[in-house]
C-alpha cells in the first residue's frame, strides 16, 4: 500500500518544485542515490521502469526508503499499460507516472487513489487526462514537445492545469526559470542532475551537494 496519498504527492511536488528521475540495474546505487538525494532536501523520486527486473528493484527501494528516508515520496515512471501500473502498486509505489496517455492505467490507479501523471503533447490531451483524473500531466520530451512557451500557451485557455515537464530541464538558472515562469507545477530532472560521474566515481557526497544547490536554485526561481 502506497506510504503517501494522490493529494500528499500533488502538494509535495508543488512544494518543492523538483521531481528526480532515475534508474540503474544495480540495487546497491539506487539505495544511494536515493539516499543522496534525500539528504540534499529532494522528497520526490521516480524510479523509472527500464530494465529486466526492474520491479524487483523498486520494491526492495521502497522498503529502504521506508526506513532511510521516510519523508520521501517514492514513485514509478516509464509505465505504459495498466497491468504494469498495478504491480508498481502492489509494490508500495505513491504515484504512476507515464509517456503515455491509457486510459486504462488511469482507471487502475483511480480505483487505488493513486496519482497518476500521464505524457501529453496536446491541449487536447492534458484536457482529457483532467477528465480522466489526473491531478498533474507530464509533458514529455518537453523541450520537443515546445518547451516553457507550450506550458504558456496551455495555461491560457487551462489555467488550472498543473503541469510537469521532464526531457530537456537542466539545473541552471536560466532554464529552470523559464519552465517555473511559463507556469510549470514543478519539473522532472533525470541525467542532467544525477549524472554518470557521479555514479561512476562513488561520488554520493558529490551528489548531495548537487541536488540540495539544485533545490535552491528552483526555490529562488518560483514566481
Amino acid at each position: 500500500m502506497a506510504r503517501f496519498t494522490r493529494i500528499q504527492v500533488a502538494l509535495k511536488m508543488k512544494e518543492t518544485g523538483l521531481v528526480a528521475v532515475f534508474y540503474h540495474p544495480d540495487l546497491e546505487v539506487c539505495k544511494k542515490v536515493l539516499k543522496a538525494c534525500y539528504d540534499g532536501g529532494l522528497r520526490v523520486f521516480e524510479f523509472t521502469n527500464r530494465g529486466d527486473f526492474a520491479h524487483e528493484i523498486f520494491g526492495e527501494l521502497e522498503k529502504y526508503a521506508k526506513q532511510h528516508a521516510s519523508g520521501l515520496i517514492l514513485g514509478v515512471g516509464s509505465i505504459v499499460d495498466a497491468p504494469t501500473a498495478a504491480l508498481y502498486i502492489q509494490l508500495g509505489a505513491s504515484f504512476i507516472v507515464s509517456p503515455v496517455l491509457n486510459e486504462d492505467m488511469a482507471k487502475v490507479c483511480n480505483r487505488r487513489k493513486i496519482m497518476w501523471s500521464p505524457g501529453c503533447g496536446s491541449v487536447s490531451e492534458i484536457s482529457k487526462a483532467e477528465e480522466l483524473g489526473a491531478e498533474v500531466v507530464k509533458i514529455f520530451p518537453a523541450s520537443q514537445v515546445g518547451g516553457p512557451d507550450f506550458i504558456k500557451a496551455v495555461k491560457g485557455p487551462l489555467p488550472w492545469a498543473s503541469i510537469m515537464p521532464t526531457g530537456g530541464v537542466e539545473p541552471t538558472h536560466d532554464n529552470l526559470i523559464s519552465w517555473f515562469a511559463a507556469g510549470a507545477h514543478c519539473v522532472g530532472m533525470g541525467s542532467q542532475l544525477i549524472t554518470s560521474n557521479f555514479i561512476s566515481n562513488n561520488d554520493y557526497e558529490g551528489l548531495k551537494n548537487k541536488v540540495q544547490e539544485t533545490m535552491l536554485l528552483v526555490d529562488s526561481v518560483r514566481p
